[in-house]
């Protein structure tokens, strides 16, 4: 029987009433209900992305001038992108105990910020003020790690499309809780912070024994319900760019916020009805009889199994030898590609080096473009409202480079039998293009750029943590691709302030001269203020590429074999 027909049998047959409790027990600790959980923690993780919109309320409430807000936002940024202590945690103890380390911090974090900016405690020191942040924004690296590597754990065939997916989510994140507050509080600040203490806490609680480990499945067609959650999701991400596009010019009500919300909220929970539909199919699917042809490829897998099994060397010395060797005298003792990696080989591989370097470059100076956009528009004249709406809307196009790069460097590789890292290499080299438009900008420019580095932004996060899921291995998963993550703040403070701060400082300083007026406040105006820095970006972007390629050509045989037949052979048979 074809996976067609044992799909078409099962989504005819319903339940039976005997039935109905079983299913919903075995569904609420099932694969399916867990990343339903997954997309929601994953919707809701996005505190840092709303730094911008409270922080002026603190500045007020407390007093703070802009240089200790500033201090506020690298706080943040440093909470945010240090995660290898997440890795090892979660390497180390169950997921249950990951997602409640994280809701403990995201609450203490973010409910300390609240009570000191509402005056329910004393004043904090700024110090501690960078503290509460710096916790509460490293919360979202537990929900991060729990979400992509149980879910990548759970549905290996589609890792590709499910970080994706999952990263997609993330950089909705933002927008989908400003929504919510909307609709709950209105216009309060004060209220945004504690909506973000308690969201995301109480999501993490309610999902606390859903989100674990349970392995890959075997399903008819997973690659078919993928697409249908990306429809869902990018249906949500349309809604939410006409809604802020028709906001800068009308300001909706509470009542209108609300009924937004209440729209949101049936999109998000669209993708329980297909979870549970989808468990449905396998549960039927477990019930039909097993046909001659099952019980006889059964029987010659088991044989096989056997087979290689005696075929392996089973002396004692050499199992004395494995369990004896220590991480640290493996290092340089590398398996093959695709095999489980420690966290040292994976670390002093000469593939991870380049992934990493590929990183800070490409990554970095996406990172700088994206920080820049708002002043970037107004150094080339554009009005404040038009700014306003092109930096507000980069979130859904990096949302669209996010499930791009997922699904179709999936189908790349999967069909073509393509390197994925071939996909970062043609992400970085179209990034360049936004670079050089705004190096070199014409009427109108600056909207076409700001789409091309929202999307190859997006593109690069999925890309970089499914390749090195694929290479490495996913034993060790966790930690790994958060070390990935260290490299993209390095890149950023490179070329963000060593590189375009400076060119900018100094191009502005060109002009106050040439006035003749004190400098009270550098601010650049013309197209000269950041070419030579988008062209240093378009540069280094090449170069990112070019590492890139190096790393399509050293895993071009590897990805050329069936990657994933070792998750077939594994999976449960239906």
């Amino acid at each position: 029987m074809t996976e067609e027909a044992k799909e078409s049998i099962s989504t005819k047959r319903g339940l039976r009433r005997n039935e109905i409790l079983p299913f919903t027990l075995e569904f609420l600790r099932g694969r399916w209900f867990a990343l339903f959980a997954s997309f929601l923690i994953m919707a809701s993780s996005g505190s840092v992305y709303l730094f911008g919109t409270y922080s002026n309320e603190i500045k007020t409430t407390l007093g703070y001038d802009q240089t200790t807000i500033n201090l506020l936002g690298f706080s943040k940024d440093v909470g945010a992108n240090v995660g290898i202590l997440t890795g090892l945690i979660a390497e180390t103890t169950p997921t249950w105990f990951v997602l409640l380390l994280g809701a403990a911090l995201n609450f203490g974090g973010y409910f300390m910020i609240w009570l000191a900016v509402t005056g329910k405690i004393a004043k904090p020191m700024v110090w501690q003020m960078c503290v509460y942040m710096a916790i509460g924004a490293n919360s979202q690296n537990f929900a991060n790690t729990v979400g992509v590597v149980t879910a990548v754990k759970n549905f290996p065939e589609s890792r590709g499309s499910l970080i994706g997916l999952l990263k997609g989510y993330a950089g909705l994140s933002g927008a989908i809780i400003t929504q919510v507050y909307l609709a709950v509080y209105g216009n309060d600040s004060k209220s945004l912070i504690f909506l973000i203490a308690c969201l995301p806490t109480a999501l993490s609680l309610i999902f606390i024994y859903t989100i674990r480990t349970m392995g890959p499945a075997k399903h008819p067609n997973e690659h078919r319900v993928f697409n249908q959650f990306l429809l869902l999701s990018i249906v949500l991400a349309l809604l939410l760019m006409v809604k802020t596009l028709i906001e800068r010019k009308i300001t909706f009500s509470k009542g209108t916020n609300a009924v937004i919300t209440t729209v949101l909220c049936l999109l998000l929970f669209a993708s329980l009805y297909i979870s549970i539909r989808e468990a449905l199919v396998v549960w039927n699917i477990k019930k039909q009889p097993p046909t001659a042809i099952t019980i006889e490829q059964s029987k010659s897998h088991v044989v096989e199994s056997s087979e290689e099994t005696s075929t392996k060397p089973t002396s004692p010395e050499q199992v004395d030898e494995k369990i004896e060797k220590s991480c640290f005298l493996t290092v340089f003792d590398k398996p093959e590609r695709g095999m489980d990696y420690t966290i040292l080989q994976a670390l002093t591989s000469i593939d991870m080096l380049i992934l990493l370097v590929t990183t800070i470059f490409g990554l970095g100076a996406s990172l700088t473009a994206v920080d820049n956009l708002g002043q970037i528009g107004e150094s080339l004249g554009y009005d404040n409202r038009t700014v306003t709406t092109f930096v507000s809307i980069i979130s859904i196009w990096n949302f669209f480079g996010r499930v791009f790069s997922g699904f179709v460097s999936e189908i790349l590789m999967v069909k073509y039998k393509l390197p994925r890292p071939l996909m970062m290499t043609m992400v970085l080299l179209f990034s360049c293009i936004g670079y050089l438009l705004i190096a070199f900008p014409f009427p109108g420019g600056l909207y076409i750029a700001s789409v091309i580095i929202g999307i190859t932004f997006g593109a690069q996060l999925p890309l970089i943590f499914a390749i090195i899921s694929e290479l490495f291995g996913l034993k060790y998963y966790a930690t790994l691709f958060n070390c990935a993550q260290i490299a993209s703040p390095l890149g950023s403070y490179i070329f963000k302030v060593k590189v375009t701060g400076a060119i900018y400082d100094t191009e502005a300083l060109k002009d106050v001269a040439a006035i003749g007026l004190a400098a009270k406040q550098l601010t650049c105006i013309g197209s000269h203020c950041y070419r030579l820095s988008f062209i240093i970006l378009a540069s280094v972007s090449c170069f990112g590429a070019l590492c890139s390629l190096i790393l399509v050509m050293r895993t071009r045989k590897f990805y050329q074999s069936d990657i994933y037949q070792k998750f077939r052979e594994n999976a449960d048979t239906l």
